[in-house]
């Protein structure tokens, strides 16, 4: 009987040190940064003043293929629209809303890199964009990105696009500083700088805005992974928003999305599943 009860004293006690064992991930993660999985309303960082892709109207509504994505990312993770609050943010600032809190998650053109790795933590990429250059009409000098050896071209604070073409590539062209690629375009037009090399979306929305004042050249030269930022060691909401961006392109929602605010730009849209990122 003794030896019976101690039997059942040790498979109970198997048994708690299996519900501990099971509960242990809930537990550890306790120690890194609170998931964003399961909140009630997501503060979402977009791009202010990309035609196409992220732009603030008058009214204060946010508009554009990365608001959408957002939309659509954030309901598969149980939050409804009137739940999400969109943060303007910066190529500059994009980073530090997600070390402060400020955003939960970020959807800004925000291409992966090593760098950008040791700081925040990437689901996607939900596309593949690729630089391209955009001069103004009249150009007739600048057919590729070597052409750009001698011209003055922008250089936005925090985006890497001008230093693909100065750094990687070493083509000694003239920057020209900018907070942003609204203020680029500005500077195209005023004849201040002569060119604007950086995402094909972004120039395109751009383009399809200024109509004949401006082309794109159509000589790409690298792919951009947008991914959508996530505080680094959030490892549930990177895996939750690669399984919504699967569903996205599965169900046909990344096609119609970029034929809207795309398809009448004459790029050539890619409506694949892209390779994503691990979750590590």
């Amino acid at each position: 009987m003794n030896r019976a009860r101690a039997t059942v004293r040790s498979q109970a006690g198997a048994a708690a040190l299996l519900v501990l064992a099971i509960s242990l991930p809930s537990a550890c993660s306790a120690g890194g940064p609170p998931s964003i999985v399961g909140k009630q309303s997501l503060r979402i960082g977009v791009k202010a003043d990309q035609p196409g892709l992220g732009l603030r109207l008058p009214n204060g509504r946010f508009v554009g293929f990365d608001v959408d994505v957002a939309r659509y990312v954030a309901a598969k993770l149980g939050v409804s629209p009137d739940h999400i609050t969109f943060v303007p943010v910066t190529s500059l600032t994009r980073e530090t809303a997600l070390e402060n809190g400020s955003v939960d998650m970020v959807f800004a053109t925000y291409s992966i890199t090593p760098e950008r790795e040791t700081k925040v933590a990437f689901g996607g990429p939900y596309y593949v964009a690729h630089q391209d250059t955009m001069v103004r009409r009249g150009e007739t000098t600048i057919h590729n990105v070597h052409d750009l050896k001698g011209k003055r071209l922008c250089a936005v604070a925090g985006s890497d696009s001008w230093k693909r073409v100065t750094q990687e590539l070493n083509i000694a062209a003239t920057l020209v500083p900018a907070t942003s690629y609204s203020q680029c375009v500005t500077m195209l037009l005023d004849h201040r700088v002569d060119a604007v090399s950086t995402d094909d979306l972004i120039l395109a929305g751009f383009a399809n805005r200024e109509g004949p004042a401006v082309r794109i050249v159509n000589a790409p030269f690298s792919d951009e992974r947008y991914g959508i930022g996530i505080k680094k060691g959030d490892v549930a909401a990177c895996e939750a928003v690669n399984r919504a961006v699967t569903a996205m392109y599965l169900d046909g929602t990344a096609a119609a999305l970029l034929h809207k605010w795309f398809g009448k730009t004459g790029l050539q849209l890619d409506t694949h599943v892209p390779q994503f990122e691990g979750c590590g």
